[in-house]
């Protein structure tokens, strides 16, 4: 008898559930969600399992001004042990105001294409790096730790795909030379597929096996859980995710917005991995959305419910028939 387990039977292991809605999702919402209301969405977050919050970004108010009350927000959060509590820093500045406001974890970002750099961040990749590196100089010794999010590593909507070696490249900079404890691939515009993923998972893992990898997908084109899926299989154990599903990028319009947190943490339960996230907490926190944000949630499962939420069996017998004739 064959006792292999089908690779998609997580047999136990664990998956590390990092949210971002907070701060990915929110920031590209038009109304803007009191500064009560997001410490309370985050610290519903704080309660359900999660290893990572990603609470806000410490950007130019002008730049994102949903999310200007990054230090209050930062600051005022009931912080649960166990939970990392990141936020999204630009240069120095940024970061000095990340951890005057108590930051576990610092994450910079730039791009892995000079095309999306350039239109993102108003730089070349060289400059963003060189700013980066005066980031890390500057909060040496302070404790926080730093990851690095390298955008449009799988894709970029302007420039097509990013070579394997430009991307790598790029992550041995930032492990190597800046000393990142954690590197996040990003398909920011959703533009990744299953074997693209499980390679640059596989190649990543054998050249930096103790570094934190951390997968950041959208679902743009509805492949956002079958990549999640081909990352695990190829050695990933950390995922980005969105509450609600909300969030998007300007570059790829209409777009959807990050995987959503509560369906893939439904998925991988299914399937036997260990998430460590209460489902039904995560759902209450996303069932606030809505009211926050002003519209609907891409989620699904919100609108469907679980696997096994079961509806009402229908009444056999002459009681149907009655029930037919009276409507």
């Amino acid at each position: 008898m064959n006792t292999n387990k089908p690779v998609w039977q997580g047999a136990g292991r664990r998956i590390h559930m990092q949210e971002v809605g907070t701060r990915d999702g929110l920031q590209a919402e038009a109304a803007f969600v009191p500064t009560e209301d997001k410490i309370a969405l985050v610290n519903a977050l704080s309660e359900v399992g999660l290893a990572k919050i990603e609470v806000t970004s410490f950007v130019s108010p002008k730049a994102i001004p949903a999310l200007r009350d990054a230090e209050q927000v930062l600051r005022e959060i009931r912080r649960q042990p166990g939970i990392v509590y990141t936020a999204l820093v630009p240069n120095v500045r940024g970061a000095e105001r990340a951890v005057e406001s108590k930051a576990d974890e610092l994450n910079l970002v730039m791009s892995a294409s000079e095309s999306h750099n350039v239109s993102n961040l108003r730089m070349t990749r060289e400059r963003s790096y060189a700013g980066l590196s005066e980031v890390v100089r500057a909060v040496q010794g302070t404790g926080v730790a730093i990851n690095v999010s390298l955008s449009c590593a799988m894709g970029c909507p302007m420039e097509g795909d990013v070579p394997m070696p430009v991307v790598l490249d790029w992550c041995h900079r930032y492990v190597e030379e800046l000393g990142a404890g954690g590197v996040t691939l990003c398909d920011t515009t959703g533009m990744a597929y299953p074997t693209q993923v499980a390679e640059l998972t596989r190649l990543f893992r054998e050249r930096w096996p103790h570094t934190e990898l951390t997968l950041h997908f959208h679902n743009t084109r509805g492949m956002g859980l079958a990549n999640v899926l081909a990352a695990i299989d190829a050695g990933a154990d950390r995922f980005d995710a969105s509450l609600g599903g909300i969030g998007g990028c300007p570059y790829a319009p209409g777009a959807s917005g990050n995987v959503c947190t509560e369906e893939v943490v439904h998925a991988l339960a299914l399937m036997g991995y260990d998430t460590g996230v209460d489902l039904p907490r995560l759902m209450a926190a996303a069932r606030q959305l809505p009211g926050l944000i002003g519209h609907e949630v891409p989620s699904q499962i919100l609108k469907a419910g679980r696997r096994l939420d079961l509806h009402p069996r229908p009444v056999v017998g002459d009681e149907i028939a009655l029930r037919s004739a009276s409507r």
